[in-house]
């Protein structure tokens, strides 16, 4: 987070926050300096002068006792922005903690923190802070304590609220992807894209403290007599405000100007440190660099070669309040060694749940694998059930041996990091090369994955590259550490046809290295790219395999209603729209994927199977051997 605000400097609009700078350092550097330039002793009387008006030795008069105005505004300043600025430093360190834990875990977390907060949002803020200085000895101290309590849960509200929003975003499961720790993911990924609003709330939280001091001061119950502050100048001059308003006059024109100047201070702060505000528009073309020449198409793994992974019967299940429903229902398949997989079907088939469960991403409490093995082999060759390893056990997994692109890079990066921090960030985590290193070896990773100029483009943010760049530095974090297997989820669907091209031929390039073979689990439903990348198709539906199979058997013989469909409704390659018009249209699938809630009794895909039978609608359909690794979930197979 620190190299991150570091970096935000130099985007900080400097001509619009010059007098709030200046100022702010100017105010506090005066009341440090207090002891040393005040001209005269803060607290010493000279009642024969008393209200007396500006002079050359007294350059802002003298108060009701005679005493320099001059030096207690200056050290009043020590007492008001002391009692201020750490009031607000404490309420936010903790307001700020208790948001983190209770968004990003919620459930206990969420009912022990930010709830119980709320019970302190009740009060009248000026009531509860008259109520403890009161209970309490008036001191400074004491005003500190009943600040940082008042505050606080201000600071909670708006961290929670923005966590609330940030967890679900797929930057975040990227960083849980790459197996980050969850105080990580609080400190490295979520706190610094929270920070902006975090720094507003700062801003008229010592606004509002500096108010309250003073009010207190006024009433007697804040900072004690004689140490000067502006509220006990205000306190002091509202008695003789008619025989010289001016001793009214300077304090309240402290008060305003610092609120003011903390204001716009950390407003300009705030939008520097999230460089979608500030930073230029992004110089990328339209087209990025092409990758080399493809590798010859790759065949699939010999039979004898033990599974890279072996997914056995698993099910993922989600309680909602509408009830509870099977995102992934008996999933059994196997991915070999330097084998790409391709998962197809519909949106809401339960493709990326399938992914998702895996890498034990499953949204959380809501979610959970409730069945099922995952029998993962390693690169140092021990097998592992991935379903029963603890969450320190699959953070040395994700990102390291398996890896996961997702589906939309803008929102899968960090908006508050450059792509070089983020695929440091993912080397630093799993492999143990020097700090001067890191940064080449993101650079090289940029350079393997296509990225032209990848020294000068290591340092850009998100929204300065184009999609296809985007989507090229994700690929290039999921490379960091070389994994055995990857899993894209749909990473083409936000491109333009000519990027997608390009990306396509990289994945293909990654999969058919001789030195690096990569397993790959391809999550789209674009039959089309299935055809060019796959080695073997499974077809999924309603959480549950319908087919699978070598992908030239599938496209040649589909042995199911739901697979002969997609591949019905997908544009013939190759023909124009002029060739097109004596061909028959495009078969569409009638009927819409049921609500997993309500899904049928037997086949989920009766209802909209032409060939559907009176026992489709008895039993869900066995996964039944058409040939040799080829197998359909249907009672009519044969007759396809």
């Amino acid at each position: 987070m620190v190299e991150a605000m570091l970096a935000s400097l130099t985007h900080l609009p400097w001509r619009r926050i010059g007098w709030p700078l200046a100022f702010v350092g100017a105010l506090v550097l005066l009341a440090l300096l207090a002891p040393v330039i005040a001209p005269y002793d803060p607290v010493k009387m000279d009642i024969g002068a008393r209200l007396a008006a500006p002079s050359a030795q007294h350059w802002m008069g003298q108060d009701e006792f005679g005493r320099d105005v001059l030096s207690r505004l200056l050290w009043g300043a020590r007492a008001s922005l002391a009692v201020a600025l750490m009031s607000a430093l404490i309420a936010g360190l903790i307001g700020v903690s208790i948001g983190l834990i209770g968004g990003y875990f919620g459930g206990l977390a969420e009912l022990l923190t930010v709830r119980l907060t709320d019970v302190i949002l009740s009060f009248p803020p000026i009531l509860l802070a008259l109520l403890i200085v009161t209970l309490a000895r008036p001191r400074r101290r004491t005003l500190i304590f009943a600040l940082s309590i008042l505050y606080a849960p201000g600071y909670a509200r708006v961290t929670f609220g923005e966590v609330l929003s940030a967890r679900q975003l797929e930057y975040v499961e990227a960083a849980r992807a790459s197996g980050a720790t969850p105080f990580r993911v609080l400190s490295r990924t979520i706190l610094p894209n929270v920070f902006p609003p975090i720094l507003v709330q700062f801003s008229l939280t010592v606004g509002a403290a500096i108010v309250i001091e003073s009010g207190l001061s006024f009433l007697g119950l804040g900072v004690v007599p004689p140490t000067p502050s502006w509220g006990l100048m205000i306190r002091g001059a509202r008695a003789t405000m008619e025989q010289n308003w001016l001793l009214l006059l300077w304090p309240c024109a402290a008060l305003v100007l610092t609120i003011l100047a903390v204001n716009r201070l950390c407003d300009a702060l705030r939008d520097a440190f999230d460089p979608r505000l500030t930073a230029l528009a992004p110089h990328a073309t339209l087209g990025d660099a092409l990758i080399r020449p493809r590798s010859p198409a790759s065949t699939a793994p010999a039979d004898d070669v033990p599974p890279l992974i072996d997914v056995c019967d698993l099910e993922t299940r989600f309680d909602t309040a509408d009830g509870p429903f099977k995102a992934v229902a008996g999933a059994s398949f196997a991915i070999k060694r330097g084998e790409t997989v391709a998962i197809v079907g519909e949106s809401g088939s339960g493709k990326s749940m399938t992914g998702l469960s895996i890498l034990g991403l499953v949204p959380k409490p809501a979610g959970r694998i409730t069945a099922g093995s995952i029998l993962f082999t390693g690169r140092d060759g021990r097998r592992r059930d991935l379903v029963h390893l603890d969450d320190a056990e699959m953070q040395s997994v994700r990102g390291n041996e398996i890896a996961m692109i997702f589906q939309e890079p803008m929102t899968s990066l960090n908006p508050v990091y450059s792509v070089g921090e983020q695929i440091g960030e993912a080397i630093r985590r799993h492999r143990a090369l020097p700090g001067h290193k890191v940064r080449a070896e993101a650079v090289r990773l940029l350079e393997q994955v296509g990225i032209p100029d990848a020294r000068r483009r290591v340092d850009d943010f998100p929204h300065q590259l184009s999609g296809g760049m985007r989507q090229r530095a994700m690929i290039a974090m999921a490379l960091a550490c070389d994994p055995v297997l990857l899993i894209a989820d749909e990473p083409t669907t936000a491109l333009d046809v000519t990027i997608q091209a390009q990306i396509l031929d990289l994945l293909r390039a990654l999969g058919n290295d001789p030195q690096r073979p990569l397993s790959m689990m391809f999550i789209t439903h674009n039959l089309g790219i299935v055809a060019e990348l796959a080695d073997r198709v499974i077809v999924l539906y309603a959480g549950r395999i319908m087919e699978e199979g070598d992908v030239r058997a599938i496209f040649r013989r589909p042995r199911h209603p739901y697979t002969r469909g997609l591949l019905a409704s997908m544009p013939e390659s190759g023909v124009s729209a002029l060739d097109s018009r004596d061909r028959p249209p495009l078969r569409a699938i009638t009927g819409q994927v049921p609500s997993p809630l309500n899904l049928p009794p037997g086949c989920p895909f009766e209802p909209r199977c032409e060939m559907a039978q009176p026992e489709c609608r008895v039993e869900v359909p066995a996964l039944a051997d058409v040939d040799d690794g080829h197998r359909s979930r249907c009672l009519r197979w044969s007759a396809l």
